[in-house]
């Protein structure tokens, strides 16, 4: 690369200052653009509809990358499995005598037999966990649901206290006392449980 002289940069930045690089700015960006006019429809929305538009975009280029990797990851681990399936099957050519398959096929059927009463026996474990734990959880929702509604009642009827009205318009101070009282008794109460 050639270096400029600092003498040269001067002369540079009247240049890029004065009118005439004002003119070739525009009309730089107005050949960008597609000439005077700009784009037309049919070109903005065929270059927006164009696969090879998407490709300049880094964010979209990343995401097929990662796809790609992903995609690579996951037939090497299923070529691996294949392979681990392959290797634990018998080679055809070692076979077990005619006594040993009568006898593996016996005991076949028995696992057969036995699988099928355990997962009889699994599947009742199972709904019985999964009955007690929705009756569980109703027993919970139902005590929640109580206690809601009993607070929900003491605060009606305290609130029907508080706004309780004289002959006059007036508050009635009994409840209003007696409730600043509790107040307070309640957090004296607090207070001296707590050691500072």
């Amino acid at each position: 690369m050639k270096k400029k002289n600092p003498s040269n940069r001067e002369d540079d930045k009247e240049k890029t200052n004065g009118p005439k690089s004002m003119m070739n700015k525009k009309k730089k960006n107005m050949k960008r653009l597609g000439g005077a006019a700009g784009l037309s429809l049919e070109a903005f929305v065929n270059a927006k509809s164009n696969r090879s538009s998407s490709f300049s975009n880094p964010a979209i280029i990343k995401k097929q990358r990662e796809f790609y990797k992903n995609a690579k990851y996951v037939s090497k681990f299923k070529k691996k499995l294949k392979q681990q399936h392959q290797s634990n099957e018998l080679p055809s050519d070692v076979r077990p005598s005619e006594d040993e398959n009568e006898n593996q096929e016996g005991s076949k059927m028995m696992n057969k037999n036995k699988s099928k009463n355990s997962l009889k026996e699994l599947y009742e474990k199972r709904r019985e966990e999964e009955e007690r734990a929705r009756v569980e959880r109703e027993a919970i929702l139902k005590a929640k649901k109580e206690g809601r509604e009993r607070a929900e009642s003491r605060r009606k009827a305290e609130r029907e206290k508080m706004f309780k009205k004289t002959r006059h318009g007036q508050p009635v101070m009994k409840y209003r006392i007696e409730h600043l009282l509790q107040a307070v008794l309640g957090s004296n109460g607090n207070s001296s449980d707590k050691k500072f």
